[in-house]
């Protein structure tokens, strides 16, 4: 797998998670963990860090060859 395949296909993981997320804290879905409730906080971090993670993907499988 090359550099662009690998990046386009990390950044398009990454915004699903960022999407999931996202409709996460939007319709106030619930996550449990090993019967630990995870709070929306934590949602609203990964939505940043996948989202950012998601956007260096596809900005760098644009620029690789």
């Amino acid at each position: 797998m090359n550099q662009k395949t690998f990046s386009r296909t990390a950044g398009v993981i990454f915004s699903l998670v960022a999407l999931l997320h996202g409709l996460r804290l939007v319709f106030g879905w619930e996550a449990i963990i090993a019967g630990w409730m995870a709070p929306p906080w934590a949602s609203g971090v990964a939505v940043l860090m996948a989202g950012y993670l998601s956007y260096e993907g596809l900005r760098l499988s644009r620029k690789s060859r």
